[in-house]
């Protein structure tokens, strides 16, 4: 089936505005606390936010910076089909990536992943979770646990018999392998922080 380019389009875009909606600045600000890029390592998201000493604050991000890729999924699945859900998915993790409004500087993905997944196909976040989980018990290092957990979710679905969401998810994995460069350079050199470490 050939797919509509128009509701692909729409579907990228409606995803990208979704996804470029920087929940860790917001929240943080009207919080009161100034701007997350300005401590810890600058980024936007959850794990930054949580250097505040705010952890309401930080789980806050991690859910709406999961479900805005959750809901540019749904709606765009509603309005244009599967085609316009794939293609909304994608826009949502490039909005969260690389948001206009914040000079294309945006958070690592994690969370706006699992969200993806959870509205194209919800048994994949429980493989995620226990890949994360069971490395996170083994290894204690978060950075580590998700990059597998993420390289593990196309092959998931693969063998779901999902290949179109196995071919998103691998491109999206890759995009969060690339934005986590620093951390697989720290975690190679020994010096990456390990869940629960202090300082």
């Amino acid at each position: 089936m050939i797919p509509d380019w128009t509701q692909v389009a729409l579907g990228l875009a409606l995803g990208y505005v979704l996804g470029a909606i920087p929940f860790g600045l917001i929240l943080t600000r009207f919080a009161g606390l100034g701007d997350v890029r300005a401590i810890g390592s600058g980024n936007i998201g959850a794990t930054n936010v949580l250097r505040t000493g705010r952890k309401g604050l930080a789980a806050a991000t991690l859910l709406g910076d999961a479900l805005k890729g959750t809901a540019a999924v749904l709606v765009a699945g509603r309005l244009g089909g599967q085609e316009a859900a794939l293609a909304a998915g994608l826009g949502a993790f490039l909005g969260h990536l690389f948001p206009v409004w914040l000079g294309f500087k945006g958070g690592k993905g994690v969370a706006t992943f699992i969200g993806v997944l959870l509205g194209l196909f919800p048994l994949g976040v429980l493989v995620f979770a226990v890949v994360w989980l069971g490395l996170a018990a083994l290894l204690r290092y978060s950075s580590a646990s998700a990059l597998a957990a993420s390289a593990a979710t196309p092959v998931a679905l693969w063998a779901f018999g999902q290949p179109h969401l196995a071919v998103l998810f691998c491109i999206l994995a890759l995009l969060l392998w690339w934005k986590h460069a620093p951390n697989i350079r720290r975690l190679a050199a020994g010096t990456e922080g390990r869940i629960g470490q202090k300082g």
